[in-house]
């Protein structure tokens, strides 16, 4: 069996590589706004890290149960059912507007989380004040990725790169007359940074809508008839995309919990940590747009049936993925002292930040091939309606990791170095299990790919 096409990576690349742009987008804009926040000082970056993924966690469910969205839309284009391809996005969008009262709730009471697990006061009220203004406007982040992933699922990734790229040009900008203040506008500080966040989704949203609601387009695809409730529809989709969901929660939610349990080392680590994920962040969300790729084209033969497209798909992932961030890992390694020290903060703490930073900059280096695994493995699987088992191992996975955590932090009181390399141990574990299930065979069998294809 032929398990490399040239043909293969050829499309894979030019499926992805707009996504990877988009994705890319996406992180200048959040590195961008954590710059701006060393500016300010150590405890506005901190803040930013903690407050961004505490929103993230309160609305992952959803984001996850969402973003599935692609596999299926690519499953419907591959089977040539294109018309259902639209109602696969109003679902979407019916379970977004679905979930806003519940995420107001979490925007509530979540903000009152930064006091009680114990963050440096200093970093509490701004940390609550960025998290609630990210969850007032989640809803649109929501709707954002649900048009995102019809536009990934049919293919037409250009669309999705160029809304996001258009919507990081807008947000940069906005975000700095926002934070600092300039131009006569009021000067926000965090505050500012989360609502040019928010402005730059709704316009965001608006781009794709342009490409969504052209004539062309909705006489291709036959929109006009798609936005209703389609039962049969909104089953497969909560059948298959719930566990998606509940895995995005689960692995956010342990995610978080380590990093305030983190956090609670002090300002320092707290600042330390955010730089490195920051950096990390250049790796791993371009890399998630490859992964988009890889679940779309691997949920397009599956509903074609062609496997042996689908092989050729997982082999060309892994090339690309390990490739680019071998290249990054190395360029990491090299320059780890200068990339911290694009984070310089004013005051004699910096000291203390740049040395536990670059320590952790090697454990990043060492878990960067893994990541890139679990993306190209975990986006194969998740494509071929594999999501149980993705979300039973991942689940587990993460909370051993978040378990040991807890001994190493509060039970028996290791510093920060012990408590990371634990975090890069989790990684490395769950890329070698990726690659297990999905060397094996239970996925690939025609009765169980039959009924993923069921509605």
């Amino acid at each position: 069996m032929k398990i490399l096409s040239l043909t293969t990576l050829r499309d894979l690349l030019s499926l992805s590589l707009p996504m990877v742009v988009s994705q890319g987008a996406f992180a200048v804009m959040v590195f961008t706004d954590r710059l701006f926040m060393s500016f300010i000082g150590p405890a506005h970056i901190a803040a930013s890290l903690g407050g961004g993924v505490a929103a993230f966690f309160c609305f992952s469910l959803f984001m996850g149960l969402i973003t599935y969205g692609n596999a299926l839309v690519a499953q419907y284009y591959g089977a040539g059912q294109t018309a259902k391809c639209p109602l696969v996005t109003s679902q979407g969008v019916i379970i977004a507007v679905s979930s806003t009262p519940a995420l107001l709730l979490m925007a509530y009471f979540g903000g009152m989380a930064f006091g009680m697990i114990g963050h440096d006061p200093e970093q509490v009220p701004l940390e609550r004040v960025y998290f609630q203004i990210l969850m007032a406007g989640s809803v649109f982040t929501l709707i954002k990725a649900s048009l995102a992933s019809y536009f990934s699922g049919i293919g037409r990734t250009r669309v999705v790169m160029v809304a996001d790229v258009l919507g990081a040009v807008v947000n940069i900008p906005l975000s700095w007359l926002l934070i600092f203040g300039k131009f006569g506008l009021p000067e926000l500080g965090i505050a500012g940074a989360a609502l040019g966040t928010i402005i730059a989704t709704v316009f965001t949203i608006g781009i794709y809508l342009l490409f969504y609601l052209s004539k062309d387009h909705q006489h291709q695809f036959d929109v006009a008839s798609s936005f209703r409730l389609d039962k049969p529809i909104m089953r497969r989709y909560l059948r298959l995309g719930m566990p998606s969901g509940l895995e995005t929660f689960m692995n956010v939610s342990s995610f978080n919990l380590f990093l305030l349990l983190f956090q609670t080392y002090g300002v320092v680590q707290g600042a330390a940590i955010a730089i490195v994920f920051n950096w990390d962040m250049l790796s791993f969300i371009p890399m998630t747009g490859l992964s988009i790729g890889v679940m779309s084209l691997i949920g397009r033969f599956v509903g074609a049936g062609n496997m042996t497209r689908a092989n050729q798909v997982i082999s060309s992932g892994f090339i690309a993925a390990l490739g680019y961030s071998g290249v990054l890992a190395i360029l990491f390694l090299i320059f780890r002292t200068e990339l911290v020290g694009v984070f310089e903060t004013q005051g004699e703490d910096f000291v203390a930040i740049s040395e536990l930073a670059n320590y952790m900059m090697l454990g990043l280096v060492s878990y960067m091939l893994a990541d890139a695994t679990i993306l190209i493995a975990g986006g194969a699987l998740r494509g071929a309606g594999d999501t149980r088992w993705t979300m039973i191992t991942s689940i587990t996975v993460h909370w051993l990791m978040l378990v040991a955590q807890y001994f190493v932090i509060v039970v028996f009181g290791y510093g920060p170095r012990v408590s990371w390399w634990v975090f890069v141990s989790m990684l490395i574990t769950l890329a070698s299990l990726y690659l297990v299930r999905l060397f094996g065979s239970t996925w690939r069998e025609p009765a169980r790919l039959a009924r993923v294809m069921s509605e």
